[in-house]
């Protein structure tokens, strides 16, 4: 009799381990409902070319035109590219060849190509020069590369002037000739033009900011990781004004920039959700309502720069915010890889994960609060 009493109990305790397994296994999706958003051009892929930076902020200067009262515009990245190798090339070859030449850029670089050169529409300038309907720069990006190599062992004791004009060919090859006219409406512009009657955004008005112990809170400095080829200076706060700026842009119908980190194993694309979870469960896990997630800290934020566990992978167009059903905050955000996630093309990055993994943001000045905007001295 005793064997039974035990086998039952065995088998009762069994039931309830596995019915509390499979509660687990079901919790409950994350449902947001948004609480702030903002207009924004369609969702477009980079594809393989590896200019996110490009595509992020081509995103938000099209909605920073919306703002301003303009109409819909699908702009062209491949112009900015097409301009920003140029100018990479040449510093490359500056620093003799010690300095970073890849696809990867910054905020910073878009803005400086639309002041210099303005912008002109994609059905004006695709960008696909090379037999196929997708961006793809790996050969482009390799033939530069190997080129400026060769460039900078000046086996002649002394370089020629033909050395640019030839990176100018093989980006005329790969990409298109440059624009200087085109016909926009009925209308002839040039692409300076096009930007200031048509789009209307001053890149003048426009910073980086980051939040990093490294430097002295509300100075500018050089934020050092290799995407920052150019050596800009960035807006640095603490980690309360950091959100500050960001919660107020958005409150306040700005967008911003986001550069920084989805390496993480709570970031995922196609669940369209990213996360910073506490405990150590499996990965299919993280992505339920009411996560408990790290608390991050301005220390924290140091660590993982200094150790490399936040990385500038990827540049990204956030514009919104949204609650899911426990009232946790996410921060609405539009990616460049395509529409084929769960939100068509958008994800909801929690507030953790935005205090940590966010290296810098580009914003308008006048999102930033009056009180932050003193202390940077920005006029």
């Amino acid at each position: 009799m005793n064997k039974y009493i035990v086998l039952i109990a065995v088998v009762l305790l069994t039931i309830n381990t596995f019915s509390q397994k499979k509660k687990s296994v079901k919790a409950k999706k994350v449902e947001f409902t948004e609480t702030t958003n903002i207009k924004a051009s369609k969702i477009k892929s980079q594809d393989r070319a590896g200019t996110c930076w490009d595509y992020a902020t081509t995103s938000f200067v099209e909605t920073e035109a919306m703002r301003l009262g303009k109409k819909e515009f699908d702009l062209s990245e491949m112009f900015t590219v097409r301009y920003d190798y140029v100018t990479k090339a040449e510093y490359y070859i500056k620093v003799h060849g010690k300095g970073n030449f890849s696809a990867g850029g910054q905020a910073h670089d878009m803005m400086r190509v639309v002041k210099e050169h303005g912008v002109v529409p994609e059905n004006i300038y695709h960008g696909i020069n090379y037999g196929d309907t997708i961006h793809r720069h790996g050969e482009l990006l390799d033939g530069l590369k190997g080129f400026l190599k060769g460039v900078n062992k000046v086996s002649d004791q002394k370089m020629t002037t033909a050395w640019l004009p030839a990176v100018n060919g093989i980006l005329d090859a790969y990409l298109g000739k440059k624009i200087e006219k085109f016909n926009y409406n009925g209308k002839t512009y040039t692409p300076k033009e096009f930007l200031n009657q048509e789009i209307g955004v001053n890149p003048d008005d426009y910073v980086e900011i980051t939040s990093y112990t490294d430097a002295p809170f509300y100075s500018q400095y050089i934020l050092r990781i290799p995407d920052n080829w150019s050596y800009n200076y960035y807006y640095n706060v603490s980690l309360g004004d950091f959100m500050e700026i960001m919660n107020n842009s958005l409150k306040n119908g700005y967008s911003f920039v986001f550069d920084g980190d989805v390496s993480e194993p709570g970031f995922n694309h196609k669940k369209a959700l990213a996360v910073l979870p506490l405990s150590t469960e499996k990965e299919n896990m993280y992505f339920k309502a009411g996560l408990k997630e790290v608390k991050v800290t301005q220390e924290m934020r140091q660590k993982t720069f200094n150790s490399r566990e936040t990385t500038d992978d990827h540049l990204m167009h956030i514009t919104g915010m949204a609650k899911d059903q426990t009232g946790k905050i996410y921060y609405k955000t539009k990616n460049s890889w395509g529409d084929s996630n769960d939100y068509g093309g958008y994800l909801f990055m929690s507030e953790e994960y935005v205090k940590l993994k966010t290296v810098a943001i580009m914003v308008h000045k006048d999102a930033i609060p009056p009180e932050i905007l003193k202390k940077l001295n920005i006029q």
